[in-house]
């Protein structure tokens, strides 16, 4: 099962918000892909929330965009920024990437980002979004959201 961004902030706001500031506080994050021998391969890039989805955009035939049209699983970790602190703490999201051949969508999206051209676009499908973060300095707290479950809160000491 996966959702669309829309569906996933839908479910959970708050994460959702978290989310998108902790991924609009850099411009680079950090995308796994598989290489054809299953492999991890991580590069960096730019992501774009935007019309309720959140945007994978990508040079022509840059080997991650092979990567995805080959195998679509990816997993995506927002830039932790300088130093220790990670304000907000660490966000991952796992889906998979669906490559947008449609002119209408794909103008859209040209329109509001302005892209250099010519350019790969994939809309992703979640299963997954993780955020990691310390409170009160005390605890370790894990919050995961998958489709159709209830969000899960762990705390460690």
């Amino acid at each position: 099962m996966a959702s669309n961004w829309a569906a996933f902030a839908a479910a959970e706001p708050e994460l959702a918000t978290t989310a998108e500031d902790r991924f609009g506080a850099f411009t680079h994050h950090v995308l796994a892909t598989l290489r054809k021998d299953g492999s991890p391969r991580t590069t960096g890039i730019e992501v774009r929330f935007l019309r309720g989805e959140l945007w994978l955009g990508m040079m022509p035939d840059s080997l991650k965009a092979l990567d995805l049209r080959r195998d679509p699983r990816f997993a995506l970790q927002a830039n932790p920024g300088e130093g220790q602190s990670m304000g907000g703490g660490d966000v991952r999201i796992a889906g998979r990437a669906i490559e947008v051949e449609d002119r209408e969508t794909k103008a859209g999206y040209r329109e509001e980002v302005e892209p250099p051209e010519p350019f790969h676009l994939f809309r992703t499908e979640l299963t997954e979004v993780v955020r990691t973060y310390v409170e009160d300095e005390t605890y370790l707290v894990v919050q995961v959201w998958k489709p159709g479950a209830r969000l899960r809160t762990i705390k460690r000491k």
